[in-house]
């Protein structure tokens, strides 16, 4: 048998060596195989964990450290001196300290858990003082207290989600002061800038701007009643000739229709006798008069000579006042029973009921002509909202089925209220040179409640819903993430932000429903 080159104290090294190995594995298989609960509301596992978050720790001075783990941004710890704590959590060392971290959702509530060791061996909850600050991407902080519970302690209030923010713990133990931090990232979207560029995602950042509260109402576009006239004939009688043709544009005074009319007829024989008559009476006027200057005659036939004069004008004036009323000509170059009906002012010929060879009476409505360079908006207000609506204000109108816009100005609001609907009327008179705004027309109208000047506002094709909270994708290292808000005034395009953007913050603009339905991908397999 071979005599051993080792002496004794080498024999001791190498059996000592064997004996501290023996007992470092034997202590990784405890902690690994370890599972109890964490605090109340933070029920935690190495698996819950692992889920939730990357920590990295600065030891002693708190205000120095590494920041790697921003850097990378993943999921689990990869300093020196983090390890899996018998709760499941990430564990830190620092000197005989340690400190066990986790986030751990329980009954729909997601809270902080700390446990303290000393040497490995648990600590009582109440020997350290224990305090947290949460600060997310979109600049939101979070002060965060603890509360013993059990053999550890939980954060007095629950995480709110989504669950990506920096968390600094402090623990202060006499003098001693222990910082960690936790980087997680739950709900990241993570996409490269290629990929960005290539979904057509544009970046904003949000920021201040003066929004104008509007009220957008139905309307339909209607007859300016103003100026829309039903012709009548006036006098009954046959058509003879219809020269205006339906949608025509007509001028004032323009001939519509000929109607030959008896009534007519008479209406100016009457009006030629009586202007014959004056004649005569003007003859034998001058004739006296002549005389009774001469003391020829006696002035009592003067003075009847006279007076046959002005009943003979005033027959021959109401004769011609009956013609024009009737709209007829006192004089001319046709036939008596000839009647040219006539436009009233320039328009469209809206509407027309009558043919050649008619019959009409005197009452008919045979024409309706509109001027259609100005229309009426008609408004349907209901009465919640009639204290918005006033005349003289601006209204903007938007056709329902084509890209046509115009602005105008509230004439009326109604006074009364439907029975039945419980809405007002009001109208916008509407300037038409280009005739676009065709009766019948249905339309958007758009009124301005109010201005303001607001802190944050961001793009309308910013928000998203997401679990049914509107949502803005902010803008992070590697990607973008859900952060939900609260929003105010809109004018359409621009939307104000109550809660949870800062000035400043970057967001996905347009094409944020790209990044939606990649994060629905990634919730799909995402589980507490």
């Amino acid at each position: 048998m071979k005599k051993s080159n080792l002496d004794k104290k080498q024999l001791r090294a190498v059996i000592a060596i064997i004996v501290v190995g023996f007992l470092l594995g034997a202590l990784i298989l405890f902690i690994s195989k370890s599972k109890t609960a964490g605090p109340t509301g933070a029920p935690s596992g190495p698996a819950q964990a692992a889920g939730h978050a990357d920590v990295e720790h600065h030891g002693g001075n708190a205000g120095a450290g590494h920041t790697d783990g921003k850097q990378r941004g993943d999921t689990e710890h990869r300093g020196e001196n983090a390890a899996k704590g018998p709760h499941g959590g990430t564990l830190f060392t620092e000197g005989d300290l340690g400190v066990e971290v986790t986030l751990a959702e329980a009954g729909g509530e997601s809270r902080l858990g700390v446990w303290l060791f000393e040497k490995t061996k648990p600590l009582a909850p109440a020997s350290a003082m224990v305090s947290a600050t949460i600060v997310r991407p979109n600049g939101e902080k979070m002060e965060v207290a603890f509360a013993p519970n059990k053999d550890g302690l939980a954060s007095t209030v629950p995480i709110a989600e989504p669950h990506m923010f920096e968390a600094t713990i402090a623990v202060r133990r006499g003098k001693e002061v222990f910082v960690s931090t936790f980087n997680l990232e739950e709900g990241k979207v993570r996409l490269a800038e290629a990929q960005i560029k290539a979904a057509g995602i544009t970046v904003q950042n949000a920021g201040p701007a003066r929004i104008a509260s509007s009220l957008q109402l139905p309307g339909e576009i209607k007859f300016n009643e103003d100026r829309t006239a039903h012709v009548v004939p006036r006098l009954s009688g046959v058509v003879e000739a219809v020269p205006a043709t339906l949608g025509q544009l007509v001028k004032k005074g323009q001939v519509l229709a000929v109607i030959a009319s008896t009534q007519l007829s008479e209406q100016r024989s009457e009006l030629l006798s009586a202007q014959k008559r004056l004649a005569l009476a003007q003859l034998t006027h001058n004739r006296e008069k002549k005389l009774w200057e001469e003391k020829v005659s006696a002035e009592q036939d003067y003075l009847q000579a006279q007076q046959s004069l002005r009943e003979a004008e005033i027959a021959a004036q109401n004769a011609r006042q009956k013609l024009v009323a009737l709209g007829a000509a006192s004089e001319t170059r046709g036939p008596l029973s000839r009647y040219e009906l006539r436009a009233p002012f320039d328009g469209m010929v809206v509407e027309k009921h009558i043919t050649l060879g008619e019959a009409v009476k005197e009452d008919a409505n045979v024409f309706t002509i509109s001027d259609l360079s100005m229309v009426w908006a008609e408004i349907t207000v209901p009465a919640k909202d009639l204290n918005t609506v006033r005349v003289g204000e601006r209204a903007t109108i938007n056709a329902t089925t084509m890209d046509s816009k115009a602005t105008g100005t509230i004439s009326y609001v109604g006074a009364l209220l439907g029975e039945q609907t419980r809405t007002a009327k009001a109208r916008v008179t509407l300037p038409n040179p280009q005739m676009a705004w065709r009766p019948g027309l249905f339309v958007n109208v758009e009124l301005v409640s109010s201005e303001a000047d607001v802190p944050v506002t961001v793009s309308m094709d910013a928000i998203q819903s997401v679990k049914d909270k509107p949502t803005v994708f902010v803008r992070v290292a590697g990607g973008f993430f859900p952060q939900p808000v609260v929003t105010g005034r809109t004018n359409g395009k621009q939307v104000e932000i109550i809660k949870g953007l800062s000035a400043g913050i970057q967001y996905a603009a347009a094409g944020s429903f790209v990044i939606k339905s990649e994060l629905g991908k990634g919730s799909a397999t995402h589980q507490h």
